[in-house]
């Protein structure tokens, strides 16, 4: 949490306009009523509060989804390389989005904007696809249900890249979206997906001793009075619900779900009644870093922040197990 804390005050200092962060926690405290107006000028206040600080919270939102999201998807498929990109949601959440681009509808339903709408319901489509198809009789082997994910996932990054080539006048905003960013972000955003996410966050939370029993085998947990099949599901369900919600919002950012549970179970341990809540926390602070860094860098246009996740998580995942490594042969 104090990691976490740290990165999001930090992140408030970072932009064009340098706002110190006691500056920042000024205004938003006079905001909420909790202190004095202070001397800090005006504009400040716009630039945090408007453009600033819904970007921060927004990717703190995605990034501790994406990583719950990864933990859990790792605990079912009991496989280290599951994440949400690899396993239907994320794929089927970014052809939605395309779709919402190439065909010929309104930019916004019901005040939502339709990208957004169409890549969470896209996600949730996939997720729904996956399960059938790797149901065999009355029971969803994982190795089934990880195959099923994969092939799920490549038939709609074929589909979107059809797509894109077909359509080649929306191409720049379409590739714009895959990189993944918060260019865009808003409170409207905050508040459509941060509900959605704290409601699939519960439900993993709830679920950490269903999942540590999942580790020791199927046929051990349902010995120990586990119904394998609806903990499954459940967990699958609040999963992809987060991964939806996460990609609808900022795209398909890569490598968080994947990166953040290894480096906390490396620090902590594998047990789930940790690892869930740490990975919520470590990948919001990994993501607002990242978004921080991608703002941040000097070029004719901005970083994406995929590009960004990557460059940086990937030495440092790599240093992790370098140290763990270390503390074995020790």
């Amino acid at each position: 949490m104090l990691v976490l804390v740290s990165v999001l005050l930090g992140a408030t200092a970072i932009g064009e306009t340098a706002i110190a962060p006691l500056d920042a926690v000024r205004i938003v405290g006079a905001r909420l009523g909790l202190l004095e107006t202070g001397t800090s000028p005006r504009a400040y206040e716009a630039i945090l509060l408007d453009i600033r600080l819904p970007r921060i919270v927004l990717a703190g939102v995605v990034g501790g989804a994406l990583a719950v999201a990864g933990a859990a998807f790792q605990g079912v498929f009991r496989n280290p390389l599951a994440e949400p990109t690899l396993v239907g949601p994320a794929a089927g959440a970014a052809l939605g989005a395309v779709l919402a681009f190439v065909l010929p509808l309104p930019a916004s339903w019901l005040g939502v904007g339709l990208v957004q709408l169409m890549a969470f319901g896209g996600g949730l489509a996939a997720a729904a696809v996956v399960w059938p198809l790797a149901r065999v009789g009355a029971v969803t082997p994982v190795t089934s249900l990880l195959l099923a994910g994969v092939a799920v996932s490549t038939l709609a990054s074929a589909v979107t890249t059809v797509l894109m080539y077909l359509h080649g006048d929306q191409l720049l905003a379409i590739y714009g979206w895959l990189l993944g960013g918060f260019n865009v972000a808003s409170w409207n955003q905050v508040r459509l997906v941060a509900p959605l996410v704290a409601l699939a966050g519960v439900a993993l939370l709830l679920a950490v001793r269903p999942l540590d029993l999942l580790q020791l085998g199927e046929e051990e947990a349902a010995m120990l009075g586990l119904d394998v099949e609806r903990v499954k599901l459940g967990l699958m369900i609040a999963a992809t619900l987060a991964t939806a919600a996460a990609v609808s919002a900022a795209g398909p950012i890569a490598f968080v779900g994947l990166i953040v549970p290894h480096a906390v179970r490396i620090v902590a341990g594998p047990g789930h009644r940790r690892l869930v809540p740490l990975s919520g926390l470590l990948g919001a602070a990994f993501l607002v870093a990242a978004d921080a860094l991608a703002r941040s860098l000097p070029g004719p246009s901005e970083v994406p922040v995929g590009v960004v996740t990557a460059a940086v998580g990937a030495p440092f995942f790599l240093l992790l197990l370098r140290r763990q490594k270390r503390g074995t042969a020790g």
